[in-house]
């Protein structure tokens, strides 16, 4: 079958998707974006994590087919121009980026929380990247680039109104 959505704000499609394929397997293998990782394939770990129509989700579990005419945006997509977001720059600066595995799974959660405009709480920042695994470290790193780029954000709305 033939599948179209919108992909990090371009009209995308992609052609002989067959019925078992998930979003994740699309978007890497027939789209070439390979952002998102492919780790579990049972939506344990958070690699795979893309916004669905603005909302968080595991690509593993989307089935392709469910993704047709929505809005996808991945890891790849958050940035403008080929410059970091606010949110992938923070992880960059507090070295919360090791093997990279898991980072693109953290990096849409954290913005997820982090778009919300506020100061969250580390109870905060830990329950919103509680879907994610990281073989690597000792979420330290993670914590702190969260709390960088949630600083950032904050200031960059404060400063535009």
């Amino acid at each position: 079958m033939r599948m179209s959505c919108n992909v990090n704000g371009e009209d995308r499609t992609a052609d002989e998707v067959q019925v078992h394929e998930s979003l994740l397997f699309v978007l890497r293998e027939r789209m070439g974006l390979p952002g998102s990782k492919n780790a579990c394939e049972q939506g344990e770990c958070g690699s795979c994590t893309v916004y669905l129509d603005g909302t968080p989700a595991c690509a593993c579990l989307v089935p392709a087919g469910q993704a047709a005419g929505r809005s996808v945006v991945t890891v790849e997509g958050l940035g403008d121009d080929g410059e970091l977001d606010l949110v992938q720059q923070a992880f960059v600066e507090a070295g919360a980026v090791q093997c990279g595995f898991c980072t693109p799974g953290f990096v849409i959660a954290a913005h997820a929380l982090v778009r919300r405009g506020y100061q969250p709480t580390d109870e905060e920042i830990r329950e919103a990247l509680a879907g994610n695994l990281c073989r690597c470290t000792g979420y330290e790193k993670i914590l702190d680039a969260v709390r960088l780029a949630a600083s950032r954000w904050w200031s960059r709305e404060a400063a535009e109104t």
